[in-house]
């Protein structure tokens, strides 16, 4: 089972569980967020959610092998980052989240890190961009600059410096992500859960938008890498452990 799910009271966790391969999105994993975000929507006796990738890595992006699969119907791809949500979403992170595990971060409503923890988009390391909403939500999450400085170095953000940027609500010991965002959630889970869904869908279109303009810039600029050169030279490195050598065609 590579998402395992279980219910804490009227919370639902779902944790990412591929360790081997540093929690790496594929098609299985894709199937088991989507399957978990459905029961989060569905059922009425849950009312807040947690993701998490366990206690060594949240996720270090998509599997650049295998893929992620294909869009799911409700969620989009990976099953999360389309999806339209009421209820609300806490990521629980320890170790890196990388690439598309970031992005899955940024589909979250809040966000509990270990002191251990680290977010980075290192895509242009391998001739590609952030192509599931993080070119463009990175700058939503994170100051204008440092969403810059993430997407053009690639270099990570520590937990604690997120936290000082206002992206991490929470920072704790390492190894206590979990717990520290099963504690958040029943601070939520305290309250009127309608009054939290209509406050959460108010506040996160004021954040949000309407996106699709900005998806289409981001899946054309997507494309447009794809066909290069320094793309199929940035995963051939990436494959050999070696730099790349970039020729900027």
């Amino acid at each position: 089972m590579t998402v395992e799910v279980e219910q804490v009271g009227r919370v639902l966790v779902a944790t990412i569980r591929r360790e081997e391969k540093r929690n790496a999105l594929n098609a299985d994993i894709t199937a088991g967020v989507d399957a978990a975000m459905n029961r989060l929507e569905d059922d009425p006796e849950l009312w807040c959610g947690i993701l998490t990738g366990g206690t060594s890595v949240f996720s270090a992006g998509a599997d650049l092998a295998a893929g992620v699969g294909e869009p799911t119907p409700r969620g989009g791809l990976v099953g999360l980052i389309r999806r339209q949500r009421t209820k609300p979403l806490v990521a629980a992170v320890e170790g890196l989240a990388l690439g598309g595990g970031v992005e899955l971060v940024l589909c979250c409503d809040l966000v509990v890190a270990a002191s251990t923890a680290a977010f980075g988009l290192p895509e242009v390391k391998r001739g590609l961009m952030p192509d599931f909403g993080g070119a463009f939500r990175s700058a939503r999450m994170l100051p204008p600059n440092v969403a810059r400085e993430l997407l053009l170095t690639g270099d990570n953000l520590p937990a604690e410096r997120a936290e000082r940027l206002g992206f991490v609500n929470l920072v704790t010991e390492p190894g206590g992500a979990l717990a520290g965002a099963l504690a958040l959630a029943e601070r939520i889970c305290a309250n009127a859960p309608l009054a939290t869904r209509e406050a959460l869908g108010v506040v996160n279109h004021v954040v949000a938008g309407d996106e699709d303009e900005l998806w289409k810039r981001s899946d054309a600029a997507h494309e447009r890498l794809l066909g290069s050169a320094d793309v199929r030279e940035g995963i051939a490195a990436f494959f050999e452990r070696r730099q790349p050598n970039w020729q900027a065609r």
